[in-house]
């Protein structure tokens, strides 16, 4: 590249930047589809959006960090294609994002996301999980109503995404239940729960790109790794996090008993440490709120803190591989933006 090419190329964005673009390139699109639903289930999915209160009068809060359709978008572009021709398929991975949030929290009792009240203590459990069904299919009509030539595969693509996703939240449930959870299947529950609608984000962001096949299944590759890593790196959070940046309560997957990433990792040490941690975290009592600072910190000195970060950093290498074989042209700003969104998925402050 020439020094006039280096002086005429646009900068590289950091990653706030990058979201907050994704967001406001898709926000159109999603409440024009959100409208489309019954008033019933679009009151609900505007408050869990973040767009008005119980009452539907307009308020200005955390909408999330637009994380898929920004790998979508910029997919999209990698293989060659715009962000704008993506937008739809952006929209629906938000849509199936929102769709496993609304069911997750249900499932996981949390009353806060976002730093306010979560949809089902306001509304409901069964209205929320109505609500989350509502977006779902609305993610498939908003692909199909694109006529592109690769809607069919993007539905197959996203359809087989929420199989391994549901799949993997099925898994992380059992867990809670069981004492003998291996590190294997935790990564596998992980590669479902996550890493397959990252992955996805990826792919069909390719695919509405105009990318070829490898090109999308170096996308996928790509999106997966990402997703396990973010999933390490929010397991860090869930136990370390600050409520002030998470908006959840301090240790709240410690106060579930949830059999994360660092837990079974810390659970399989051969060490002090590590007894205690079992003696403590595995029986049936309750935790009392003294106990969770100490099952924090026993976590931490039995290794589960460091073999997360040093995973996720494993992680990110690889995928940043499938990246560059994917890539059109590798020294693109769309690839350079990439790299950044996977930096920030598997490295963000813990």
């Amino acid at each position: 590249m020439s020094a006039t090419d280096e002086r005429s190329a646009p900068p590289v964005r950091p990653a706030k930047e990058v979201l907050s673009a994704a967001r406001q390139m898709i926000d159109p699109a999603l409440r024009a589809a959100v409208d489309t639903l019954p008033t019933s289930m679009r009151r609900i999915a505007g408050y869990h959006f973040g767009w008005w209160d119980e009452r539907e009068q307009p308020v200005s809060v955390d909408p999330g960090k637009a994380l898929r359709p920004a790998l979508s978008l910029l997919a999209a572009e990698v293989v060659g294609g715009t962000q704008e021709v993506a937008v739809p398929v952006a929209v629906a991975t938000e849509l199936v994002h929102n769709f496993s949030l609304l069911h997750d929290d249900v499932m996981d009792g949390d009353v806060t996301r976002r730093h306010r009240a979560t949809a089902w203590t306001v509304f409901g459990r069964g209205a929320a999980i109505l609500a989350g069904d509502s977006l779902l299919t609305l993610a498939f009509d908003v692909v199909g109503a694109t006529g592109h030539p690769a809607a069919n595969e993007v539905m197959r693509a996203i359809g087989g995404a929420v199989q391994d996703l549901v799949h993997g939240q099925s898994c992380d449930l059992d867990f809670q239940a069981r004492t003998d959870v291996g590190l294997t299947e935790c990564l596998k529950m992980a590669a479902g729960k996550t890493g397959a609608l990252l992955g996805a984000s990826c792919a069909i962001g390719g695919l509405f790109g105009g990318g070829g096949s490898d090109q999308v299944l170096h996308l996928r590759e790509f999106g997966e790794r990402i997703g396990i890593a973010f999933q390490l790196t929010d397991d860090l959070l869930g136990i370390w996090g600050d409520p002030e940046v998470t908006g959840k309560p301090v240790h709240s997957d410690l106060a579930n008993r949830k059999k994360s990433l660092p837990v079974v990792a810390a659970l399989g040490a051969a060490s002090p440490a590590a007894q205690r941690l079992a003696e403590v975290y595995l029986r049936d009592e309750p935790l009392r709120a003294e106990e969770l600072a100490e099952v924090a910190q026993l976590i931490e000195e039995a290794g589960g803190r460091a073999w997360a970060q040093r995973h996720a950093t494993e992680l990110l290498e690889t995928a940043l591989g499938h990246l560059h074989a994917a890539a059109a042209t590798v020294d693109s700003r769309a690839v350079a933006e990439l790299r950044v969104l996977a930096d920030l998925a598997s490295r963000r402050a813990y």
